[in-house]
């Protein structure tokens, strides 16, 4: 049991760091980095909670790797805890983006993509917590909203990747600048996508 519980509090850190890092990530404005040392401040934020989270992952492991009974499939618990992690790892990358890429102008669809990833992670927080509580029938509610959000996305980056090309095609070094970024944070939100899959095909085997 202590094993157990060990690995679901291992994984509850690990959403409860990729719920920080979402809010920090949507409440950032481009705007507010008036000059190239904001950014950076910014982008070495989100790589501590890159590497708090890939430290929770590999002590995970660890322990997965040691565990003979746990509270649902081996396999399930490291899908999870990877796939959140790979979440984090898209706001870090993101967040190097703006620094490498010197920006310091509100985008609208960058902002909506923030929003997006940032409540995705949020949703992700609370579905883990009623998974470590074995609350399995509450969870898809979490993962709906999950997907809502990856939807939105979708048809974020078309409107963005449409709006770039009629607003700058004389400007082709700004395009590719900004198709990277919507790029970059569509993928995002796919991540978080994959792991509500993660979460729904866990409680299809455990109720």
């Amino acid at each position: 049991m202590k094993k157990q519980d060990k690995l679901m509090n291992l994984l509850l850190e690990i959403a409860k760091n990729l719920k920080g890092c979402g809010e920090e990530f949507s409440s950032f404005h481009l705007a507010d980095a008036e000059d190239t040392a904001d950014l950076k401040v910014f982008m070495e934020k989100m790589k501590e909670y890159e590497v708090k989270g890939d430290t929770f992952v590999h002590e995970l492991i660890v322990e997965l790797n040691h565990a003979f009974i746990t509270a649902i499939d081996h396999e399930d618990i490291l899908l999870l805890a990877e796939n959140m992690d790979e979440v984090v790892d898209g706001m870090e990358e993101c967040a190097a983006y703006f620094y490498m890429y010197d920006l310091h102008k509100n985008d609208p669809y960058i902002l909506e993509f923030q929003k997006q990833v940032g409540k995705c992670a949020s949703e992700l927080y609370v579905a883990i917590e009623l998974l470590t509580k074995k609350k399995m029938q509450d969870i898809k509610e979490h993962t709906v909203n999950v997907k809502s959000y990856e939807e939105a996305g979708d048809i974020t980056e078309r409107k963005a990747i449409r709006k770039l090309f009629e607003e700058y095609k004389n400007n082709p070094i700004k395009i590719i600048k900004y198709k990277d970024l919507y790029k970059l944070l569509e993928c995002t939100v796919d991540s978080c996508q994959a792991v509500a899959k993660v979460l729904d095909m866990t409680v299809m085997k455990n109720v």
